[in-house]
C-alpha cells in the first residue's frame, strides 16, 4: 500500500513536473526512475532507504554516472 502510494508519486512527478524542469540528474538512470526501480524491487521500507541515499549522493561534489538499483 505505501509502496504503490510512493510510486504514484513518483510517476506524477515525472509526467507533470520533471518536464517542466531542465534535466539535472548527475546520474543514470535519473533519481526519479531510481526510485521508483527500488519501490518496485524492494518494498517501501527498502525502497526508502535507497532513494534516501541516492538523492544524499547527488549532489555536484559527486561524480554521477551510471549507478543501477542493486
Amino acid at each position: 500500500m505505501l509502496k504503490n502510494c510512493c510510486m504514484y508519486i513518483i510517476k506524477f512527478y515525472q509526467r507533470f513536473i520533471s518536464p517542466m524542469k531542465k534535466p539535472c540528474c548527475i546520474y543514470y538512470p535519473s533519481c526519479s526512475r531510481y526510485a521508483y526501480e527500488c519501490y518496485q524491487k524492494y518494498g517501501f521500507f527498502k525502497g526508502t532507504y535507497l532513494t534516501i541515499w541516492r538523492i544524499l549522493r547527488c549532489n555536484p561534489f559527486s561524480k554521477g554516472g551510471y549507478d543501477p538499483v542493486p
